[in-house]
């Protein structure tokens, strides 16, 4: 659990690669710096997995992205027996000096959370 960072050599130079783990809590929070020389283009992708609880009668996830701020993506839906998970998938691109924040938030009803994950990758 926790944040990584790695950068590796490609065809077009340095490519960044972020993520954040956090495990079962409700809340990941992914601030990349910002880059002074280039502009950049990441593919971020958020994964909130539930296990539903055997005793639970009604049974929901949520999941909301935020952008520097601003709510990008929002879905609330039934759980399925056993584990389910909500994923959302999308292209940021970041001109030269700016940061990007990254905030994913969650709710539940009659499920345990399992895992919460951001992960940014530059293309």
């Amino acid at each position: 659990m926790g944040k990584q960072h790695s950068i590796r050599q490609g065809a077009q130079g340095p490519r960044e690669r972020w993520s954040l783990d956090a495990g079962s809590g409700d809340v990941a929070r992914l601030d990349i710096p910002a880059d002074a020389q280039r502009e950049r283009h990441f593919e971020i992708d958020s994964r909130f997995v539930v296990r539903r609880r055997a005793d639970a009668d009604e049974a929901w996830h949520e999941l909301r992205v935020s952008v520097d701020g601003a709510l990008r993506w929002s879905r609330r839906v039934d759980s399925a027996e056993g584990s389910d998970s909500l994923d959302y998938r999308f292209s940021v691109r970041l001109p030269a000096g700016r940061p990007l924040r990254l905030l994913a938030t969650t709710a539940v009803q009659g499920v345990q959370r399992v895992s919460l994950v951001l992960e940014a990758w530059e293309e």
